[in-house]
């Protein structure tokens, strides 16, 4: 079954050699191309993609709250962001807008299709060195890092936790181990444990 494809970008030029690139790809199936960022929600609506890449350097869009209103159209579709200079707070804050993926523009084709199919499989598909800031603030939560363990805190399982914050159960278990590894969780319960003992949730 073929990876549907929508990608949004504002410059024309690019947004058709990016879509000739993947094009060639074994089992990727380019559906739509949008130079307009008002016209993402609704023709992701439409045409019901796996996948919807959104190039963050599109002008006056905040590209973040674009990402929301694509999870909350269609749950089901994985979005990828393309990004000039990926930093590790953008990603924070791209994951909790509901992104599994932030892409650098300089990645080479074989990163850029490994993201892609991990999207379209519900994964979380980032560099690691990408995730979570570094150092002394290590412990830092992301705001829907705290979402997950509060919920997970209630008992909730993570097809429950899905469904109440339009992710797939895959980002759920991924943005869950982000935080066991901040908090040294043994597992997502003892995570949640120890970001309520901490005040944090």
């Amino acid at each position: 079954m073929s990876i549907r494809i929508v990608v949004a970008d504002d410059h024309a030029l690019v947004l058709d050699a990016f879509a000739e690139t993947l094009r060639a790809v074994p089992g990727f199936e380019i559906v739509g191309l949008i130079n307009r960022a008002q016209h993402v929600v609704s023709t992701v609506r439409l045409l019901r993609p796996t996948v919807a890449i959104l190039n963050m350097g599109m002008a006056n869009v905040d590209v973040l709250h674009l990402t929301r209103e694509v999870r909350a159209a269609l749950p089901g579709c994985g979005v990828a962001l393309i990004s000039a200079k990926p930093t590790r707070d953008l990603v924070d804050r791209a994951v909790e807008a509901g992104a599994l993926s932030v892409i650098p523009k300089h990645a080479r084709l074989p990163y850029l299709v490994g993201a892609i199919r991990g999207v379209a499989s519900g994964c979380l598909t980032i560099d690691p060195g990408l995730i979570g800031p570094a150092g002394p603030t290590n412990q830092t939560l992301s705001h829907r890092e705290r979402e997950i363990l509060s919920l997970t805190v209630s008992g909730a399982s993570v097809k429950e936790i899905a469904k109440e914050l339009f992710l797939s159960a895959g980002t759920v278990r991924n943005i869950s181990s982000t935080a066991m590894r901040k908090l040294k969780g043994r597992n997502r319960f003892d995570a949640a444990r120890i970001a309520y003992e901490q005040g944090w949730l």
